[in-house]
């Protein structure tokens, strides 16, 4: 079975193309038009040890809301169709997370019910062109149509830059673990997810 997937979505505001192969660790590239969030999607996707190609265009130019809501949604949508039936994935996963001052705790469970919890203390309003109420929301956006559960906590930090990026490495050391394939059967005392 091929873990891979091509998905676009296009409307009067965005397109998106996403790529994703969750067997092969390749390249990773991305290009959307807010420059912090290129920088943390490469994180995340880099991490989870896959080839990923995100491409994003604005077609509004309002602000980045539209870009990070779109990228989360396709890039979701993509990982929930790559997965399948999630038959042998080991399904959950942790990673904790140190960059400098900065210590975040990320949980993950790819149960078919997409909800996350985040628990970020940033003040600054943007980082390089992305809103920083925009990190949560890419964090939910992304869980709900992938369908997992995501929790992430910041569990000490000063610099935000770090507690961001902090996250997004634990994302992406979380989604690696739980997408591995360890077996044949679904992880799932139901029998399915």
């Amino acid at each position: 079975m091929s873990r891979s997937v091509r998905k676009v979505r296009e409307t009067k505001e965005t397109k998106v193309l996403v790529e994703l192969n969750l067997d092969e660790k390749g390249e990773v590239k991305v290009r959307t038009p807010v420059p912090f969030f290129n920088h943390m999607l490469n994180t995340m996707l880099f991490y989870m040890g896959i080839s990923a190609v995100v491409e994003a265009e604005d077609k509004q130019n309002y602000d980045d809301h539209h870009v990070v809501e779109d990228v989360g949604i396709t890039l979701g949508q993509a990982l929930r169709e790559a997965l399948g039936d999630r038959a042998g994935i080991k399904r959950f996963a942790h990673a904790i997370v140190p960059m400098d001052e900065a210590l975040v705790l990320v949980a993950v469970d790819i149960s078919g019910r997409g909800m996350a919890e985040i628990g970020l203390r940033v003040k600054r309003e943007s980082i390089g062109g992305l809103s920083t109420e925009n990190v949560p929301h890419f964090f939910k956006t992304f869980a709900i149509n992938s369908g997992i559960t995501l929790h992430v906590r910041q569990l000490s930090g000063e610099n935000e830059h770090h507690v961001i990026e902090a996250s997004f490495k634990g994302v992406g050391l979380s989604l690696e673990e739980a997408v591995s394939v360890i077996g044949k059967d679904v992880r799932s005392t139901k029998g399915s997810l």
